[in-house]
């Protein structure tokens, strides 16, 4: 890729979004939808980055440019300097419905990327228990998943994506399933597992009180397009648990944010209106 070293160096982000814009055609038309427009965003190895914003922003859409599911229309996505062109198990994917398989047990869905990497069967039990360990689901390694709660799932979904050891972690509003007490279980349990492993994550989530307790850093986007509006440091120490919740920076960050997004959401229904009542006026006089 011209302008690109193909070797990161230690300074280098992790991961590198440059002017990145992408387009989905329009079916049955020559025209197509601009849903992500300029995004500019570098990550750092072991950073906890949190995309936070209302539906339709084009959060999912970035993280799958990162997963390497679909390709930009035009700017650059990186890791470690080279771009992103397909998936690669270097960068595994949780997603909100589990994706586990229903036929395996749950010892069977953590094995199954180290299966397809060629890893020996006694390795790969040992790599699946001590990841089903780390996310405290020992003792239901031979259950089915239709043997167990959701969260559970979600639990196994993570130790699944983990197993490999990959360099990144992304997160497509994984909990967004569950109901409200797992969820911040949950929650917890993710910010536990960050510290442990050091593992660079990409989390998507529409809930401002999730982004600040998970998030060392929370990239704000605005929809119609998708564009980046803002980020912001979360200065919160580690590890989090729920005394965090209490703290008077979380208390804050979160009325800042929700001031931020309010605004904006405001912003988008007064353009609603006055488009809507552009189409009533030329009616009118039409």
């Amino acid at each position: 890729m011209a302008g690109y070293a193909e070797v990161a160096s230690a300074s280098a982000p992790q991961l590198l979004l440059e002017n990145v814009v992408k387009e989905f055609p329009i079916r049955g038309t020559r025209d197509s939808l601009l849903v992500l427009d300029r995004a500019d965003l570098s990550i750092d190895a072991g950073e906890f980055v949190v995309l936070l914003g209302p539906s339709g922003c084009g959060k999912s859409t970035l993280l799958n440019l990162v997963a390497g599911f679909i390709r930009p229309t035009r700017g650059y996505v990186l890791h470690d300097g080279v771009e992103i062109t397909r998936p690669d198990r270097r960068r595994t994917v949780v997603f909100q419905d589990y994706a586990l398989f229903a036929w395996m047990t749950v010892q069977r869905n953590v094995e199954f990327g180290l299966k397809a990497q060629g890893m020996h069967e006694s390795e790969r039990a040992e790599v699946a228990r001590r990841f089903l360990s780390l996310v405290r689901l020992s003792g239901f390694e031979d259950r089915y998943p239709h043997e167990i709660s959701g969260g559970m799932k979600q639990r196994a979904a993570i130790a699944r994506a983990l197993a490999p050891n990959p360099d990144v972690l992304l997160m497509d509003e994984p909990f967004g399933a569950l109901d409200a007490q797992t969820r911040v279980l949950l929650q917890e349990e993710v910010a536990r597992i960050s510290s442990e492993t050091g593992k660079t994550v990409l989390f998507v989530t529409h809930s401002i009180e999730e982004a600040v307790f998970l998030a060392d850093r929370i990239v704000v986007m605005g929809a119609h397009p998708g564009r980046i509006r803002g980020t912001y440091r979360v200065s919160l120490p580690r590890p989090r648990s729920s005394a965090t919740r209490g703290m008077a920076e979380f208390v804050r960050l979160s009325q800042e944010l929700w001031e931020s997004l309010k605004a904006e959401w405001e912003g988008q229904d007064n353009e609603s209106s006055l488009g809507r009542h552009r189409v009533e006026s030329l009616s009118t006089h039409a």
